[in-house]
């Protein structure tokens, strides 16, 4: 079985990989197709194919009646997204950030994931909570829709790419869609299954492995966009990944079944997402970049997360 599951990490691990490469090349080759901010394209369509893991796993848990897998997913991913992925990036190159991400949408990210809270402070997020944020996410793609359009690219560069330029871009992207949530549900069985083998509690498994397993494709996305230059691209995906997370699957999760929320999820998940993204904000509004400091700081925050998450286990 260790052999088999072995095999199945490896084999995600080269989806991820080898999706989150088509992705950040294609987005960002379709950015110049349509004149459109690099960070655009990385708050939506880059964010919503990295979510599409969390979104399965999510809507199949609350389906089979486990709701606090789906919940725990999404509060671990939030956390995990910003101090894994964002750690382990700006460990690697220093990340650029740009006045209208402090002034909008890490905001808008630190607000909704408040509002999220307040939801489920009552002990369930129901079909008006689930309606709420689907109202918040459409208003959020409006948002990117208004402000698409960037004036960055000469219309010569705009002219070289075809409708069939487009067309191969958009099949690429796609294809890298499936790449990650193939890569990502065989990289979770595996990690699950050699977990099991080692004898680690369910909750264990629910908040860590499933949980870093779904925020695999950012991770892998968010590094890759960097390598080839692309940081916008990386901010973008981690944010608006949150955003897809909370409004996307737990709006579609609320609104077609509500599930109960654990009230000690209080004490200490929910507060530690609000805290870390606090702190994405502060650093990002200080020096207008996340630095190697800040990765390592975002890191010791993932592992004290792992700490508590495995002694409350």
């Amino acid at each position: 079985m260790l052999i088999k599951d072995g095999l199945f990490i490896i084999s995600g691990l080269f989806l991820l990989y080898q999706g989150s490469e088509w992705i950040v090349d294609s987005a960002s080759s379709l950015a110049v197709s349509f004149s459109i901010k690099p960070i655009i394209i990385g708050l939506t369509i880059v964010a919503f194919a990295t979510s599409a893991p969390e979104l399965l796993v999510s809507l199949t848990a609350a389906y089979k009646g486990s709701g606090g897998v789906s919940i725990g997913n999404i509060i671990g991913s939030n956390i995990i997204n910003i101090a894994l992925v964002i750690g382990c990036t700006a460990i690697l190159k220093p990340i650029e950030i740009n006045k209208e991400s402090v002034r909008f949408e890490l905001p808008f990210m630190i607000f909704v994931s408040a509002l999220f809270w307040v939801m489920c402070i009552d002990g369930e997020l129901g079909r008006i909570d689930g309606i709420i944020l689907l109202f918040i996410l459409a208003f959020f793609l409006l948002y990117g829709i208004l402000n698409a359009k960037a004036n960055i690219v000469c219309q010569s560069d705009i002219k070289t790419n075809s409708k069939k330029s487009i067309l191969k871009d958009s099949f690429f992207i796609i294809l890298g869609l499936l790449g990650l949530a193939l890569g990502a549900d065989l990289t979770v069985k595996g990690a699950i299954g050699i977990a099991t083998e080692m004898g680690l509690s369910e909750l264990f498994i629910g908040m860590s492995i499933v949980a870093m397993g779904t925020s695999l494709p950012e991770l892998t996305t968010s590094l890759i966009a960097i390598k080839k230059g692309k940081n916008e691209i990386s901010l973008g995906n981690v944010v608006g990944s949150n955003l897809f997370n909370i409004c996307m699957v737990m709006g579609i999760v609320g609104v077609l079944n509500p599930i109960p929320i654990a009230k000690k999820l209080n004490y200490f998940e929910f507060p530690a997402m609000i805290f870390i993204s606090l702190m994405l904000l502060i650093f990002s509004k200080i020096e207008y970049k996340i630095t190697k400091k800040h990765g390592y700081f975002f890191i010791s925050c993932f592992v004290i997360f792992l700490y508590v998450i495995i002694k409350s286990g």
